[in-house]
């Protein structure tokens, strides 16, 4: 793995973050819409941890989403419990701004329920934020690899 210096400072930033280069190839790119600092932080931390990804811009709640689309993500991480606008009624406005990124919206209740409503609003797939945080990765791996 070669690390290539700190991430462009500037509205994208995010502490900590690095542009990892594994065996030439570019990391997958990262968006994560999450109101909850410390979800974020141990979210970032695991993520980085793996090599092949990279979170190239944060935001903490849907109605902040104005650096997706300079972000170019690969992978966008959607909370559905949040303040101003919930993840499922920011999906629409996510698909718009990066209609490339796979959406994966993230709940801690009602999995069999809120999963279905997030697939039926378009999300690319729905996770359980009581799974693991290598469950996580796992599924941004497999939705960015494509």
């Amino acid at each position: 793995m070669v690390v290539k210096g700190p991430a462009p400072a500037g509205p994208l930033a995010c502490p900590g973050a690095f542009r990892y280069e594994v065996a030439g190839m570019e990391p997958i790119r990262v968006f994560v819409c999450d109101d909850a600092p410390a979800f974020r932080d141990l979210l970032r931390l695991a993520l980085e941890q793996d090599g092949a990804l990279a979170i190239v811009g944060e935001a903490d709640d849907g109605a902040h989403l104005e650096d997706i689309a300079a972000a170019r993500p690969d992978v966008v991480l959607l909370d559905v419990s949040m303040p101003r606008l919930g993840g499922l009624e920011a999906l629409p406005r996510v698909r718009e701004l990066a209609p490339a990124a796979r959406i994966v919206v993230l709940s801690s209740f009602g999995a069999d329920e809120m999963g279905a409503a997030a697939l039926d609003a378009g999300a690319d797939r729905y996770v359980d934020k009581r799974e693991s945080f290598a469950r996580i990765r796992e599924v941004v791996r497999e939705l960015g690899a494509r």
